[in-house]
Parts: structure tokens; C-alpha cells; sequence
């Protein structure tokens, strides 16, 4: 079962805490990088997205040192668990929170050499990418940190009020979408011994940072097979929050799709696996609706030059999934992977989260055509990992995102 430890945070002594936070590094567009280290010279942006050439992780590990040296970043005095609250209100305008608790997480042993972590104490839930990990490995080897947490769910019944903050906040930070952020201490030693042993009593199924884990497990490899190993390669900085629907927000990554040949009759070619409803033209309002049928009726949703459809599975969709195992039939993004995606002439496939913004791309004729998932449910997730089967990449999609630089962690601490 999961090992997950209290750790020395190394966190900001400044002013304004929001000046020098930024979200996960997988988020953020050009634009948004430029204006986060615009805002402050030490935002931590430049951190987890340092620029320049193949010199750029150096650049990161050199600021990251200065940064300490010069008492920006200090390292709090003892081991502790963090306890990490935010407060955001959903679609419906409805108030919500999702608590969790910030410690290290013990990476798994693979005696086989494999990717595939082999204990059954962490279950990743999505396949990875390859250009992803080499870029997060990179920057790992030069820093020797953990810049911004993985997120793990844990399935320990009433941890989110075992790790209910207590006291007061040690940062508060409010995001540009309007989320609060609180980080406490959670140095009461009833506390810390009831959420480690709830913790080391379940699996923990990776939310978010399958990348990161990945590849801090690559790099331990490389510390050990350099003989020069050290005891803070083993564990990753990770937000544990439990597995339960009122502590989630999970929404769909839609699929963007290019270089499809032209005058391509997309419409025709799904036809032999769909059912293909026409929805009406490409409208803001007509997402909404389109998005709420799709709930309805269990279709994916097609954005084209036509407008917009629903896209009804129909006999060979059924067909086709019965290669796909049972617990990720019923989920949208193997649907496209299995049944959709083979049907078509090498397009390249991008994703955004956002159905409206994929709607405006393809408008705007940047993208040829969007096929709009449904989001997943915390019960699917759940199935998967128990039965060990990883969903396609980009599958999921955790709302609010923590804020990188609230804490981070040394793995010489």
C-alpha cells in the first residue's frame, strides 16, 4: 500500500504570494508564460517553464539555487504535512471545495524494468506521452526538485475530514479564475499519524502529473544505476485528495482534428460507425445544447464545417468496442481511440478542455474538425484503476488545478 511521509516545504517569503504562483506547467499558452514572469521576477513559471535553448533546465536549477541563497525561497525547519484547500463555485454557480493533504508519496519498485509500476498501492489511470516525460526528466536532473505536486485519489474512506484545515492559513492566494487557494500546517501529531495511517490504508489512483511520476521514477533509475542513489529519489512530491464525488470537478478534453485531406466528407466516413444527427450551426448557444443531448443520449459531439452533430454509436461502433475492456467501453476518449480515430487518414489529433474554444478554432478554420467527449465520472475512474487498465491520454481533466508554488520540495532535504 502507499507510503506517503511529511516533508521540509521550501515555500516564498514574499509580499504577495499570487504575484509569484502560476498554474501547472501542461496549462499554460505562451502568452499566459509571458505575463506570469512578467508579474514578478521570481514567479515560478520560470521554474517549471524556464526559456532559451537545451541550456534552459541549467537556467531553472540556477535561479531555483539564487532564489534560496537569497532567502526567496526558504525551507521550512522541520518535516510537516500540508494540508491544501480550494474554494471555487462550479458551473451551476453552486459553492464548492476540494481538501486535500500535500506530502511525499513513495515511488513504486519495477524489478521488471517496465513502465508499468508493479505494487498495487498506486494505480495511474491514463497512458503517457513520450516528448512530455523527456522535457519533465530533463528539468528534474538539473533541479534535484519537485516544483509542483502530482495528484493522487486516494480511496481511504473520510479523508478529506481527517485532513480538514486547522488554524490558520500559512498562504492564501486567490487565481485569476477566482479559485482560492489555502495551504496549512498540519503539524498536529494526532492529525499527522490519523492521515498517514488512512493514507498507507488504501490505493492511490494518479489524477493528474502522470508525466511527472513517470519520470521520477526514470530518474531514480538513472541515480541508481550511477551507484550514487539517495534517499529523496524515491519519493515525489504529491496532493492526495480522496476519491469521492463532492471532492471533484472533472471535465472532458475534447479532440481538435487537422491534416485531413481535402475535400475529406468526414460526415460520410463516421456514417458507417454513427448515426449522424445534425445539431444546427456552430453557435455558442447551440454548444450548450449539443453538449447537453450528448449526456442524454451517450453521443459524442462533432464540430465541422458543416455545424455541429451528434454522433450516435451505432451496430459496428458496438462491434468495435468489444476489443476495448469492459470498464472503459462506456468512456468517451476510448470511443474515439478504438472506434472513431481508425476510421480516418492520419489526422493529427490536438486537445483542449474547452468546448466553446474548440467550437471558435474550427469556425476560425484552424482546426478542420473537433469531436466534444463527455467528461468522466468519479465512478469510471474508480473502475479503471481497481481493474489495473489505464484510459487513453488526455482523458481527464481536474478542476481547480493547484497552484504551483505554494510549496516545493528538495529531494536533498
Amino acid at each position: 500500500m502507499p507510503e506517503f511521509l511529511p516533508f521540509r516545504g521550501i515555500r516564498y517569503r514574499v509580499d504577495d504570494p499570487g504575484a509569484v504562483a502560476a498554474p501547472p506547467y501542461d496549462v499554460i499558452a505562451d502568452d499566459e508564460r509571458a505575463a506570469l514572469a512578467a508579474r514578478h521576477p521570481e514567479n515560478a513559471v520560470r521554474l517549471i517553464l524556464p526559456e532559451g535553448g537545451d541550456e534552459r533546465y541549467e537556467t531553472a536549477a540556477t535561479d531555483l539555487r539564487s532564489w534560496r541563497e537569497r532567502g526567496v525561497l526558504v525551507a521550512d525547519p522541520a518535516p510537516r504535512f500540508y494540508g491544501y484547500r480550494m474554494d471555487f463555485r462550479d458551473d451551476q454557480g453552486r459553492p464548492r471545495a476540494t481538501v486535500g493533504v500535500l506530502g511525499t508519496l513513495r515511488l513504486p519498485d519495477q524489478p521488471d524494468g517496465t513502465e508499468q509500476p508493479t505494487t498495487k498501492g498506486v494505480l495511474p489511470h491514463e497512458r503517457t506521452l513520450a516528448k512530455t516525460k523527456g522535457d519533465r526528466l530533463a528539468l528534474l536532473r538539473a533541479t534535484r526538485a519537485n516544483l509542483d505536486p502530482i495528484w493522487g485519489l486516494s480511496l481511504a474512506p473520510g479523508l478529506s475530514t481527517l485532513v480538514e484545515p486547522r488554524g490558520a492559513a500559512l498562504v492564501v492566494s486567490t487565481d485569476g479564475d477566482g479559485v482560492e487557494h489555502r495551504l496549512f500546517d498540519l503539524a498536529d501529531d494526532d492529525q499527522i499519524a490519523a492521515v498517514r495511517d488512512a493514507l498507507a490504508g488504501a490505493p492511490v489512483v494518479l489524477a493528474d502529473g502522470h508525466h511527472r511520476f513517470e519520470t521520477a521514477i526514470a530518474y531514480r533509475g538513472e541515480q541508481r544505476a550511477s551507484g550514487h542513489p539517495r534517499p529523496g529519489d524515491d519519493f515525489i512530491l504529491c496532493l492526495a485528495v480522496e476519491l469521492a464525488d463532492e471532492q471533484l470537478c472533472v471535465r472532458a478534453i475534447h479532440r481538435l482534428l487537422s491534416g485531413l485531406p481535402p475535400g475529406f466528407d468526414l460526415r460520410r466516413t463516421l456514417g458507417d460507425a454513427f448515426e449522424v444527427r445534425p445539431a444546427g450551426p456552430n453557435t455558442p448557444e447551440a454548444i450548450d445544447t449539443v453538449q447537453a443531448a450528448m449526456i442524454g443520449s451517450g453521443a459524442l459531439g462533432l464540430v465541422d464545417e458543416r455545424g455541429l452533430a451528434l454522433l450516435v454509436p451505432g451496430a459496428a461502433a458496438t462491434e468495435a468496442l468489444q476489443e476495448v475492456p469492459e470498464p472503459l467501453r462506456a468512456i468517451d476518449a476510448a470511443r474515439f481511440e478504438a472506434v472513431l480515430l481508425p476510421t480516418l487518414p492520419g489526422p493529427q489529433v490536438t486537445y483542449r478542455n474547452d468546448a466553446a474554444t474548440v467550437a471558435a478554432l474550427v469556425e476560425k478554420g484552424v482546426a478542420q474538425a473537433a469531436v466534444l467527449l463527455r467528461p468522466v465520472t468519479v465512478a469510471h475512474i474508480h473502475a479503471a484503476a481497481v481493474a489495473g487498465l489505464r484510459m487513453p491520454q488526455k482523458t481527464t481533466f481536474f478542476e481547480p488545478k493547484p497552484r504551483t508554488g505554494l510549496v516545493l520540495r528538495s529531494l536533498d532535504l
